[in-house]
């Protein structure tokens, strides 16, 4: 009976992560972005990724996110938004938005969006 449960459990497991996989491979092929085209990783950079460098990004991005709130008395009207690129959507960005395995910098995405921001009518 617990040896069923087990199974059944890892198979559940499995599929979940296989299908989040496949959407996210779907999603890379359906956006006009080049990165995707000019980088895809290997398994074994894809499997690091998801199970070292995510929960260390989204543990900094919580911690950089509250870091943020404490220093915001001291940047109103100052540097607001440097703050905020640096304690707040740089680790974000490198926990939710960059692709699995890929190296790409929140600089060159902060660039591109910028760019893309600015040639929109």
């Amino acid at each position: 009976m617990k040896l069923r449960r087990t199974t059944t459990a890892l198979l559940a497991a499995t599929a979940m992560t296989a299908s989040l996989l496949g959407g996210q491979a779907y999603a890379a092929d359906a956006t006009s972005d080049t990165r995707y085209d000019t980088e895809t990783p290997p398994a074994y950079k894809m499997i690091g990724d998801l199970v070292v460098a995510r929960p260390f990004a989204i543990g900094a991005t919580a911690i950089g996110a509250a870091a943020w709130v404490v220093s915001l008395p001291f940047t109103i009207g100052r540097n607001t938004s440097e703050a905020t690129d640096a304690l707040v959507l740089a680790p974000g960005y490198e926990a939710f938005v960059r692709c699995l395995g890929c190296t790409s910098s929140y600089e060159d995405w902060a660039k591109s969006r910028k760019h893309n921001n600015h040639t929109q009518p």
